[in-house]
Parts: C-alpha cells; sequence; structure tokens
C-alpha cells in the first residue's frame, strides 16, 4: 500500500511536492493544508481531491499521515514538526533552512529524537547531474588532497546559505566542523520573509583539515556565464591536483592533472530533481537506505550557518559543535541595524532595492 502524505503550503514549492508525490505509486497524497481558501481549493482540484483544511495540527490528527510534507515560511518550523509528531508521521519533510535560530534547532533535534520520526531538509539540488559530476570527479581522487571546499550565491543568506554549505559538506564527507568565523553588514533583508543580513562571508574549519569559504548576498561575486540571478551559485572544492565546480544554472567545469579541462552542461530543474528526492524517501521508510537530504546532515550544516551568524554578531571563532542555544536572529538584527551594504554588481544593487 502507498505511504500516506499530507502536504502543508501550496505554494509553488508545495505544489512541486505533492505533484511529485502523487507521480511516485509509492506515495499518496490525502491531505492538503493551506491559509489561503482559494489556493487550497485550486491545488486539491490538481491533486485528486484530498481532504483539506486550514488548519495543519487539526488536519494531521485527522488524517494520520506517514509523511507530514510542509513547505513553509521559515518562522514555521518548531510548531509543524510538533503538529507532524504529535500525529504519529513516521516521515517529515520540509524546506531548508532547518531554523532561523540555534534555540529553535535544539527545540526540533529534541522533539525528532523524542518521538523516532525520520526526518528531511530539502536540499535537492544535489540530485542535478552537473552537481553529481563534480561530487563524482572529488571523489575518485582526481584532485589529489582535497583542502578547500567553498560556495558563493548572491541571493541572500536564508534563501542560499543552506545549500552552499550542504552541498560542499557533501563534497567533503560530512566530515564535521570545529569552528567558524564570520562578518556580515547591511540589515534591509532582515525585512524580507526570509530574514538575512544582505551580506555575509566566513570561513569554517573542518574536523578533517579542510577549510570551508563561504560568501552569501549583495557582496558575492556575480556569475557573467549565468543569466539567472538566483541561479548565481558557485560551489565546488579545490585539492593539490586540480578543481571541481558547479554553477546551479550553469554547468560544471573542472581541472584535473591528469585530464586537464573538462566541462559539462546542468541547471537546476525541479522537474529532474524532485522524483528522486521523493524517491529516497519512499526507500527509507522502507528500510533500503537513508535519505541522502536526512536532517542529521542538514543539522551539521545548520550549525554551521547559525555558527556564522553568531560570529558575526559577537566577534571571533565560534567553536562547533554548539553548546548553549541562541538567537543569533536577534542578535545579528542588533549589530547590523544601520549598516550599509557595498555590493559587487549592479545586477546585486537592483535585486536589494538600492537603486
Amino acid at each position: 500500500m502507498a505511504y500516506t502524505v499530507l502536504v502543508v503550503g501550496m505554494g509553488k514549492r508545495g505544489m512541486h511536492h505533492a505533484t511529485a508525490f502523487n507521480a511516485n505509486p509509492k506515495f499518496r497524497v490525502t491531505g492538503i493544508c493551506d491559509i489561503d481558501a482559494k489556493r487550497l481549493d485550486d491545488a486539491a482540484a490538481k491533486l485528486g481531491n484530498p481532504q483539506k483544511s486550514s488548519d495543519a495540527a487539526a488536519l494531521a490528527k485527522a488524517v494520520k499521515p506517514d509523511v507530514f510534507c510542509f513547505c513553509t515560511l521559515p518562522n514555521l518550523r518548531e510548531p509543524m514538526i510538533k503538529a507532524a509528531t504529535e500525529a504519529g508521521a513516521k516521515l517529515i519533510a520540509f524546506e531548508k533552512p532547518v531554523t532561523l535560530t540555534s534555540a529553535e534547532l535544539f527545540s526540533v533535534r529534541d522533539l525528532l529524537r523524542r518521538s523516532g520520526a525520520k526526518a528531511v531538509v530539502s536540499h535537492q539540488h544535489r540530485y542535478g547531474k552537473h552537481y553529481q559530476k563534480v561530487k563524482e570527479i572529488i571523489a575518485s581522487g582526481a584532485l589529489g588532497r582535497v583542502h578547500t571546499v567553498y560556495g558563493s550565491a548572491t541571493g541572500w543568506m536564508t534563501h542560499m546559505l543552506s545549500h552552499l554549505i550542504d552541498y560542499t559538506c557533501w563534497y567533503n564527507d560530512y566530515a564535521p566542523a570545529t569552528w567558524a568565523m564570520a562578518q556580515a553588514t547591511g540589515g534591509a533583508k532582515f525585512g524580507d520573509n526570509h530574514p538575512s543580513p544582505d551580506y555575509i562571508a566566513g570561513f569554517v574549519q573542518f574536523a578533517n583539515g579542510v577549510r570551508g569559504i563561504y560568501e552569501c548576498g549583495a557582496g558575492a561575486p556575480d556569475q557573467p556565464e549565468v543569466a539567472k540571478w538566483w541561479g548565481k551559485n558557485r560551489i565546488g572544492a579545490q585539492g593539490t591536483e586540480g578543481f571541481a565546480e558547479v554553477l546551479t544554472n550553469g554547468g560544471w567545469r573542472a581541472v584535473t592533472k591528469s585530464g586537464g579541462y573538462q566541462s559539462g552542461e546542468g541547471a537546476m530543474n525541479y522537474d529532474l530533481d524532485m522524483p528522486p528526492y521523493i524517491q529516497e524517501m519512499a526507500d527509507w521508510l522502507d528500510g533500503k537506505s537513508v535519505h541522502q537530504c536526512n536532517f542529521d546532515h542538514a543539522s551539521l550544516g545548520a550549525e554551521i550557518m547559525l555558527a556564522m551568524q553568531r560570529s558575526a554578531a559577537q566577534g571571533g571563532q565560534v567553536a562547533l559543535p554548539l553548546k548553549e542555544a541562541a538567537d543569533e536572529q536577534g542578535l545579528l538584527r542588533k549589530k547590523l541595524d544601520g549598516s550599509k551594504v557595498l555590493v559587487s554588481c549592479e545586477q546585486n544593487r537592483k535585486e536589494f532595492g538600492l537603486v
């Protein structure tokens, strides 16, 4: 029998998930939720008219889904996970970032551990053939000893930094981080529904000796090879014998000692990325394999992202793993109040409303 699914949030990402679940014979969407009545009705008509409600917790208790998937704004993580665990969901799937603060991260982690529910965070870009090609090159040893992983994105932090960190951690075999240090500036995007500093950049030390370097926001470098602004993300690794990197909407490229220059096509495509992301949920529920986007992996990246914010707010290096809970968003807002960002390119000026 198919695993039953409740999807909360019928916006673009919610519909991506719900449609992909229904397209997989291992799943059946039996409930959907949204606070917008018209959006909910329109979605129901496309999804076989599952049970619907504007109250996620009540609907979850009524339909008791095997999978509770929510695609909501990042300020709703803890209440949604609480609703899912109380309804007895076997697997919880949700959007990045994991949480906005370490205080919430610790609370969510405790909820999941007590419930025993599996959890998946949507870092689904990894299923793109260009991301996988870079992973293949790194894993083959063609770069020699990998000493640096890096990621940059012109999009702001709460949208993009979680992606950058997760894929570089993947390229570094999820070695744990031991410390982070960062700077940030510009407070305009704290008013966004994905609240962020306008620009954050920093360094991360991993336990296996690899150094991580990250930039996110208006000061991050342009990738002129890529036309789509949200796809101007460069993620890769450097080693003693070469480098390999992916551009989210611009393919991949590498230089190695034995292979010379190599490159290939690839661009983020939900139609291609979502099916394997959903199938791995079925495989995990069936006990065949652990999902690549599992919560433990995402949690490692979340702590790095939060440590960078804590460093930018308070100064100095921040040891990892984090030991004490904090409100990193509050600390950073206070620190950056009134600061102004300097952009790296004219398109960033436009996207950050500085024209």
